[in-house]
C-alpha cells in the first residue's frame, strides 16, 4: 500500500547516465513523483530525494555512476538518495557500502520504485540492496516519456538473450521480454493527447519484440504506423540478423516511420564477430545496408562500432576500417573496449594496447566526420520538413529533417510558437561548427 501523504511537498534530483532507454525510465520515475506531488528540485534547491539511474556499458560508464552518486549525496546532504539501473543492478552491494546510498533497486525492483520509497518513509524499510538473479528479472517497466525535448520515448522492449561475449546487459537488464502490441498502442495515443509529434522506440534489443507475447516486431510498426497524430516514428536500434527485409520494404513506404536506421555493426571482421558471438557476418550486414539504400536513397543510417577488443589485430581492424569505408552509412558510433568482469571475452588472448584503441578511435571517427559531411553536403538547396525543437529565448533553434539531418534557424528567425511544429524549410550550408544546415529559407508550417 503507498502512502501518498508521505510524498506531498517533497522536491527531487535526477541524475541519469547511459542510453536512451535509461533517459525514458528517469522521466518515468519522474512523471510517477509528480503525480505523488513530489516536484524537481530547482537550481539551488536541496532535494529531498535523489534518484541515480546508472550505466555499466564500459569502465568509464562505472566511474561516472560512481561520481554522480558522489555528487549528489555532496550537494543533497539529507536526501534519500535512491540508485537504481545497470550499474545498481551488476554491483548492487558495492554500490550499497557508498556512504549516503539509502536504497539500491535492481532491474526487477525499479519498476515498484513508488512502492519502495513509501515503505522506507513509513515503515523504515529500506534495507540498502534489493535485486535478483538475471533468470529472476521478470517484469517489464513500461515507459513512454517525454524528456527534455520534443520527441517522446517508447520503451517496447527490455533485456537481451544474446549473451555477446564483450557485453553484461544480459546479466543487468535480463532475459527479453516486451508488452503486448495493443498496450504500446495505447501508450501512443497518450503520447498524441500529450501533444507528442514524434516518437522513437526504445528497448535493449528491440529487433528481439514477441518473445513474451508471441508477435512480432514488424506487427508493431504496422500497428503504430496507424496511429492518428503521429508524424514521426524513429527505431533507435536493430540488430543486423533481426532487421527483416519486410521491415525495410514497409519502412519505405511508411506513413510515418522514417529513412532512419541505427545499426550494430561491432566490427566488420568477420574472425572478430565471430570472437564476439554476434549473430550474423559482414556479407549480411552489408546486404542490409544495401537493400535500404536501395529503396530509400536518402535514408541516414547510424553505426555502432567497437575498436580494440580482445582478438582484434592490426589486420582486424584494417578489414573494418575498409569494410566500412566502402559503405553508404551515414555515421559511426565508435566505443573502445572495455574489460568488464564475468564477460567471456577475458579469455581471448589478444590484448589490444590503450594507446592503440585511442588512434583506431580516432580512425573511425574522422572517417565517420567525413561520411556525415558528405550525406549533409547533398541535401544544401533542398527541401525538407523540419521538426523544430524548443529553444532559449535568443538563441538558435534547432531541429531534424525525416531523415535525421540537423537544421538550425537563426535566431533573428526563431519564434516560440515554432517549438514542436513541423515546418517546410530550404535548407542552406553548413552552420558555424558543421554540426547542422543552416534554414536558407521557410516555406510553410502545419501541425
Amino acid at each position: 500500500m503507498i502512502d501518498s501523504s508521505v510524498f506531498q511537498g517533497k522536491k527531487a534530483a535526477y541524475a541519469t547516465l547511459g542510453c536512451k532507454l535509461n533517459f525514458s525510465e528517469t522521466s518515468t520515475f519522474c512523471k510517477m513523483l509528480e503525480e505523488l506531488g513530489v516536484q524537481t528540485v530547482g537550481k539551488g534547491e536541496k532535494a529531498d530525494i535523489c534518484l541515480i539511474n546508472t550505466c555499466s556499458v564500459t569502465d568509464v560508464a562505472d566511474h561516472k555512476c560512481r561520481q554522480a552518486i558522489h555528487r549528489h549525496v555532496r550537494q543533497h546532504p539529507d536526501a534519500f538518495v535512491v540508485v537504481t539501473g545497470c550499474y545498481a543492478q551488476l554491483e548492487a552491494e558495492n554500490v550499497a557500502k557508498i556512504e549516503g546510498v539509502d536504497l539500491v533497486l535492481g532491474s526487477n525492483e525499479k519498476a515498484q520504485l513508488v512502492q519502495f520509497l513509501s515503505d522506507a518513509w513509513t515503515t523504515g524499510v529500506n534495507g540498502k540492496a534489493f535485486t535478483q538473479k538475471t533468470k529472476d528479472i521478470k517484469t517489464f517497466a513500461p515507459s513512454c516519456s517525454r524528456g527534455n525535448r520534443t520527441r517522446f520515448f517508447l520503451k517496447v522492449q527490455d533485456g537481451c538473450d544474446y549473451f555477446c561475449t564483450y557485453c553484461t546487459i544480459p546479466y543487468a537488464r535480463g532475459f527479453s521480454r516486451n508488452p503486448t502490441v495493443a498496450s504500446l498502442v495505447e501508450q501512443t495515443r497518450q503520447a498524441v493527447a500529450e501533444g507528442g509529434k514524434e516518437i522513437v522506440l526504445t528497448g535493449v534489443n528491440i529487433g528481439d519484440f514477441g518473445k513474451t507475447t508471441g508477435e512480432h516486431f514488424i506487427d508493431l510498426v504496422k500497428a503504430l504506423d496507424e496511429v492518428e497524430g503521429v508524424s514521426r516514428y524513429r527505431i533507435s536500434s536493430l540488430e543486423p540478423d533481426l532487421l527483416s527485409d519486410e521491415l525495410i520494404r514497409y519502412c519505405a513506404t511508411s506513413r510515418a516511420f522514417m529513412p532512419h536506421f541505427h545499426i550494430p555493426l561491432q566490427s566488420g571482421s568477420d574472425t572478430v564477430l565471430k570472437l564476439m558471438h554476434r549473430h550474423y557476418d559482414r556479407q549480411l550486414f552489408a546486404d542490409k545496408i544495401l537493400a535500404i539504400k536501395e529503396l530509400m536513397p536518402n535514408a541516414f543510417i547510424g553505426v555502432d562500432v567497437m575498436v580494440g577488443c580482445r582478438g582484434e589485430t592490426p589486420e582486424c581492424f584494417m578489414e573494418t576500417y575498409h569494410f566500412l569505408d566502402g559503405l553508404p552509412v551515414t555515421q559511426l558510433h565508435v566505443f573502445p573496449y572495455s574489460e568488464r568482469p564475468g564477460t567471456s571475452a577475458l579469455s581471448i588472448p589478444y590484448i589490444v594496447s590503450e594507446k592503440d584503441k585511442k588512434l583506431r578511435s580516432k580512425s573511425l571517427l574522422d572517417l565517420s566526420d567525413q561520411k556525415t559531411h558528405q550525406f549533409y553536403a547533398a541535401h544544401i538547396g533542398t527541401e525538407a520538413e523540419v521538426l523544430f525543437e524548443k529553444a532559449t529565448r535568443g538563441r538558435a533553434m534547432h531541429g531534424f529533417t525525416k531523415n535525421y539531418v540537423r537544421v538550425e534557424l537563426s535566431a533573428a528567425d526563431a519564434r516560440p510558437e515554432y517549438d514542436n511544429q513541423l515546418m517546410n524549410v530550404v535548407l542552406g550550408d553548413f552552420n558555424h561548427d558543421g554540426s547542422a544546415l543552416r534554414v536558407h529559407q521557410l516555406l510553410s508550417s502545419h501541425s
